[in-house]
């Protein structure tokens, strides 16, 4: 009853039922009666700040959960199912004229696959497509599309290291 309510008055990502009460009742009074990122419809960490959510679908987890991440959807997101999002990644989907910094530019959507991890400290640029069951290794910077499955993405600009077994399968060691 008290989940109905929260995601009623809060948003659909309110009445999770894979987060504590207590947790999402935090949540909620820092986001709803607080109002760090208010127009939030799921719990955000109120150490992380989400931009234009209404163009962020956010598949069926809660991105910006953990603390720290930056999540700009101006230009869009679309996050797949069971996406996980780690400590301090950030996810930009707009970026600046870099002839005027004024202007901003038009891109693509982010689009993140199904399965996926985003580890601690990555950066995700606009227009960039990851495929289903993607690691982003942590500290990665993702400055272009990996429309594969079964990856591991890692590096400086990030490039795939290793090949994964299918998501629910265990890879050989």
């Amino acid at each position: 009853m008290i989940r109905k309510l929260l995601a009623r008055l809060g948003g659909e990502g309110f009445g999770s039922e894979d987060f504590p009460i207590l947790l999402l009742l935090r949540f909620f009074i820092v986001q709803k009666i607080i109002g760090l990122n208010r127009k939030v419809s799921w719990p955000v960490h109120w150490t992380s700040r989400v931009t234009e959510p209404t163009k962020i679908v956010r598949g069926t987890r809660c991105p910006g959960m953990s603390m720290g991440c930056h999540i700009d959807g101006r230009n869009g997101i679309v996050f797949g199912r069971n996406v996980w999002v780690g400590p301090r990644v950030s996810i930009i989907s707009m970026n600046h004229d870099i002839n005027d910094y004024e202007e901003y530019v038009q891109e693509s959507p982010v689009i993140i696959g199904d399965n996926c991890w985003l580890g601690a400290n990555s950066v995700i640029l606009p227009g960039v497509e990851i495929g289903d069951h993607t690691v982003v290794a942590a500290g990665s910077v993702v400055t272009k599309s990996f429309p594969g499955s079964d990856q591991i993405i890692a590096g400086v600009p990030a490039k795939v290291i290793k090949r994964l077994a299918p998501y629910g399968k265990k890879n050989d060691r």
